[in-house]
């Protein structure tokens, strides 16, 4: 069930991504980007939408993960499944912000009167907040992959084939914070989506187990 929930996140976060660049709300400055966002008003509602529900999925899935007898017996590391559920909920925060900033009267409000958004009051601060979220939430996921890749690699099987790139793609992630690296930033998306597949897939199907069993001689 973990593994279809991850499943379920990649799908929801590849649809949520396509709103989001339909929408074109990534602008210059804030007064920028909540114009942007009334001109495309229908498209960033879906992509808040979308970020929504793909924080409930991983936080569900990172729930799961720790019920399971690979967490509970301490053959892997608890952090991975709580970073999980952190990232999640501020995903799912993140997503609830960016549907009431579609939906507020606000938002008609933030447009007359832009230059005192700057202050950090009304619209602004929510918008600000959505942001920040959303971004703790995307670089918690990543030192989740960081965490993950050592005991991927101590299980070996494909799993350390997958190590290297769950460490790698961590680190990938924290760039988040980095302006500079905004023309990375779809590139390490693309590849978290990849790996969600990948795990997810591993983990629907019982290949994770297996290794797990495979390299401690669990038999029950």
């Amino acid at each position: 069930m973990a593994g279809i929930l991850l499943l379920a996140t990649a799908a929801l976060t590849l649809v949520m991504v396509y709103a989001r660049v339909s929408a074109d709300a990534d602008r210059a400055t804030m007064l920028q980007s909540l114009q942007a966002i009334a001109d495309n008003s229908a498209m960033f509602g879906l992509s808040g939408l979308m970020r929504l529900l793909s924080g409930f999925t991983f936080t569900a899935a990172g729930l799961l993960l720790l019920r399971t007898w690979i967490i509970r017996e301490r053959w892997a590391t608890p952090l991975v499944p709580y970073l999980f559920v952190f990232s999640g909920l501020l995903t799912a925060v993140s997503g609830a912000l960016a549907i009431f900033i579609v939906t507020s009267p606000l938002l008609e409000t933030a447009l007359a009167t832009g230059p005192s958004m700057s202050s950090g009051y009304g619209l602004g601060a929510i918008y600000h907040l959505r942001w920040i979220t959303g971004k703790i939430g995307f670089a918690a996921a990543g030192l989740a992959l960081i965490v993950a890749a050592r005991y991927q690699w101590q299980v070996g099987g494909t799993l350390r084939k997958v190590a290297p790139v769950s460490a790698i793609l961590g680190v990938a992630m924290q760039f988040i914070w980095v302006d500079s690296a905004t023309i990375l930033h779809p590139i390490i998306g693309t590849l978290f989506f990849i790996w969600l597949l990948v795990i997810g897939t591993m983990l629907s199907t019982g290949r994770v187990e297996r290794h797990f069993i495979a390299a401690y001689g669990r038999t029950s």
